[in-house]
């Protein structure tokens, strides 16, 4: 190695970077109960970087930008390739997942990128939050196909392609809970379910085996917070980081519910008018 080699090597971070730096704005709350506040960090500006490795800067060196050592800031993030949607927060304002969050396209003139948690779900602690409503409206819909998987089942039922293209989108659902933060019609104390439950009842309502257990999940759509809770803002769509179509998912799911009522309506009708006999 040569000396120009080593020196390049071995050269500060200061250095590196020329001494630009970004400064993170954080909300910080240990408890929900606590008042909440922001502190700012002064983070070495790299290219490439993301979200998730200024926080991982803050997480090594915990000391604000007037020099006050603090606690290291708490998230959620587990993939760091936007799969796992564990990190979602509100990015300058926006909803959106921290992984795939690059500091050059969202940083302003000034310098500052701000991080806040979702605001439509319960604090836990700085950016994390509590998500389990998202995965209790998983369970109002049945958002699975229930076979025995512990036997060899033979092939399953053929899809058409068509129908595996739009179902494949319609999979790439992590849980990220933009489409709840983005809606309006969330809030932290209504029951509303949100998209991305409503998509996937229509994602297991398409599997070949999910159709016979279809109506479930349809009258899972139906009660309290169900489906025509949804204001059609379109919010959903415009955040999801997988574009996912979910108006369309809403859309659909919005007929089999109206097929659903008008087949209540008429066909427990006629049962009990022949259940009542002649005359």
């Amino acid at each position: 190695m040569d000396n120009s080699t080593s020196t390049s090597v071995s050269a500060p971070q200061s250095a590196v970077t020329g001494g630009k730096t970004l400064t993170l704005r954080v909300w910080r709350q240990e408890t929900p109960q606590n008042e909440g506040r922001y502190e700012e960090f002064k983070i070495p500006y790299r290219r490439g970087l993301n979200v998730i490795s200024c926080l991982m800067e803050v997480q090594r060196n915990p000391v604000t930008a007037d020099g006050k050592v603090t606690t290291p800031v708490v998230w959620d993030s587990n993939c760091l390739e936007e799969v796992c949607g564990s990190c979602t927060m509100n990015i300058n304002g926006k909803v959106r997942m921290a992984c795939s969050a690059l500091v050059d396209k969202i940083m302003g003139d000034d310098g500052v990128i701000t991080l806040e948690p979702l605001r439509k779900f319960p604090l836990v602690r700085d950016l994390t939050v509590d998500r389990q409503r998202m995965f209790e409206a998983l369970k109002k819909v049945k958002a699975w196909v229930p076979v025995d998987g512990t036997h060899n089942l033979g092939p399953g039922p053929r899809q058409s392609q068509a129908d595996h293209q739009v179902m494949y989108t319609l999979s790439t659902c992590m849980t990220c809970a933009c489409c709840l933060e983005a809606c309006p019609q969330v809030t932290v104390d209504n029951t509303f379910i949100g998209a991305a439950a409503i998509s996937q009842a229509r994602l297991f309502n398409m599997h070949p085996t999910g159709k016979l257990n279809a109506e479930e999940r349809v009258r899972g759509l139906m009660g309290e917070g169900g489906i025509q809770d949804c204001g059609k803002a379109q919010n959903c769509v415009e955040v999801c980081p997988k574009e996912i179509p979910l108006t369309t998912s809403i859309a659909q799911m919005n007929r089999a519910v109206t097929k659903q009522v008008v087949k209540d309506l008429f066909f427990d009708e006629d049962e009990s008018r022949g259940a009542s006999g002649p005359g």
